[in-house]
């Protein structure tokens, strides 16, 4: 069966490049039917995206649901098209060579920039948010006037069987083609011959996605994750620093690659923030083990994975707050749910330190003065996102200033993911190239630099052409 679905996989691609040539760059109208098409889907699916991911996940909020595998595909899609004419301009610059400088225009030189489609574009999606990470990345390919080859993950097959059942709807196989399978089709997508490779996963797998490609020069964007951090300046509204970060661990059951992953902060408030967590907490979720709108973990593997993070740092010494309003019992439960917990003081020697969570858990470090908490983020590996809360502007710039991440979000978690005009990526083990909004336009396209010489044969009016003439006047070397 494996053998047949990489056959196909082949076939596929063969016969978009084949199209890509024959067809040529597609018209601004074919561009906009393609995005007006994955908006209809999304919409006239929506109820069954829902339900899929109910299924796949055991229990998972509806109302985020909703929001971030629907509004927010169809947001970034609609964005595209609203843009998409001044994004397919050519885009003119200087014609100019010191040092004639700008007597190359005067002549009737001129340069300038066509943004061309690559090709066929093969995304690997992961499963934390099957749709959103599937689908929202197509605004900007599709856009950019390429075809697409997709893998979704097999950790959530109601909601792959239903990306591939509805893109076959709305879509011929040569525009977009969807591939389902085990880590072995994974595999063998990975090391196709693509014109780019959008991957979406963790640094290590990205690792193995990366040595595959490179087999056929393959560019790539990765996006990735690692251990994004929050650091809380001084003077600072802690009730609602911690609601806006226990919204955002809690968001998903923290399986989230921009989820606040530890936070940083002054010794003196780190009693209040414990207890307004634990208040925001139970505002929102006065009960967890059957509540619709606190998320599961997706399987048992992960499950197992986060609470041995938890006793890891039990053993090692750090107290640990699980946050558990009704003191439910979480050990029989029809779902794989975790409560909401924060371990104080962690150290270095704790698996909680050294891996990314992905799930409900914040590790929580104290500081003195913030020097050691800008120097504790760059001790570690550049993260795809950084949040500071504060309304300090001189410790807000030296904490931005002297801290590299993919991106940053001031005074709230996760948002600027949110930010369509801006480009989302990481840096480093977190990620390379970015995308959204015109950055993802670029990105999926090729920037086809052209120059147009003057009618003036310049070089030979300069004496470059052979045979150069021996006066000092055009001796290049002045000798």
């Amino acid at each position: 069966m494996n053998d047949e679905v990489i056959k196909q996989m082949h076939k596929v691609l063969k016969d978009q490049k084949d199209l890509n040539i024959r067809e040529g760059n597609p018209s601004y109208e074919i561009r906009i039917d393609r995005l007006n098409r994955c908006i209809s889907m999304i919409q006239n699916y929506k109820d069954r995206i829902i339900d899929s991911l109910q299924e796949d996940f055991g229990n998972r909020d509806p109302v985020m649901s909703a929001l971030t595998e629907v509004e927010t595909v169809v947001g970034p899609i609609n964005h595209a098209k609203k843009n998409l004419k001044k994004w397919m301009k050519i885009e003119n610059r200087k014609a100019a060579i010191a040092p004639l400088g700008s007597l190359l225009r005067l002549l009737g030189a001129k340069a300038w920039i066509k943004y061309q489609p690559k090709g066929t574009v093969g995304i690997i999606s992961p499963w934390n948010f099957p749709f959103q990470l599937a689908i929202a990345p197509m605004a900007g390919i599709l856009s950019a006037g390429n075809r697409i080859m997709l893998k979704p993950s097999e950790f959530t097959p109601s909601s792959s069987e239903l990306t591939k059942n509805m893109i076959n709807e709305y879509f011929d196989e040569t525009e977009i083609a969807v591939f389902t399978g085990d880590p072995s089709i994974g595999a063998a997508f990975s090391s196709l011959a693509f014109d780019h490779l959008l991957f979406t996963g963790g640094t290590e797998i990205a690792k193995h996605v990366m040595k595959a490609a490179a087999e056929n020069l393959v560019p790539l964007t990765l996006e990735l994750g690692g251990k994004s951090p929050v650091i809380i300046g001084k003077n600072t509204n802690i009730p609602d620093v911690a609601q806006r970060i226990m919204q955002g661990k809690a968001m998903n059951a923290g399986q989230i690659c921009l989820a606040p992953d530890y936070a940083l902060i002054n010794k003196k408030d780190i009693g209040e923030f414990v207890k307004q967590s634990v208040t925001v907490v139970t505002e929102m979720y006065p009960d967890l083990k059957d509540n619709d709108d606190y998320t599961s973990i997706i399987n048992e593997k992960h499950y197992d994975r986060i609470n041995n993070h938890i006793q890891d740092a039990k053993s090692k010494g750090a107290e640990v707050v699980e946050i558990n309003p009704k003191n439910e019992d979480f050990s029989q439960q029809a779902h794989y749910k975790i409560p909401p917990t924060l371990v104080l003081n962690p150290t270095d020697d704790m698996s909680i330190m050294n891996e990314e969570i992905f799930g409900p858990v914040l590790p929580v470090k104290t500081y003195d003065e913030l020097d050691e908490a800008i120097n504790y983020v760059n001790g570690k590996e550049r993260p795809l996102g950084l949040y500071y809360f504060g309304d300090d502007k001189v410790e807000q710039n030296l904490v931005v200033d002297n801290t590299t991440s993919g991106g940053v979000t001031l005074n709230d978690v996760i948002s600027h993911i949110t930010m369509e005009d801006l480009p989302f990526g990481g840096i480093g083990p977190s990620g390379m190239g970015s995308y959204h909004g015109y950055d993802g336009f670029k990105e999926f396209s090729h920037a086809k630099a052209t120059y147009r010489q003057s009618k003036i044969n310049l070089n030979k009016l300069a004496g470059f052409v052979p045979p150069y003439k021996k006066n000092k006047e055009h001796d290049l070397t002045g000798s």
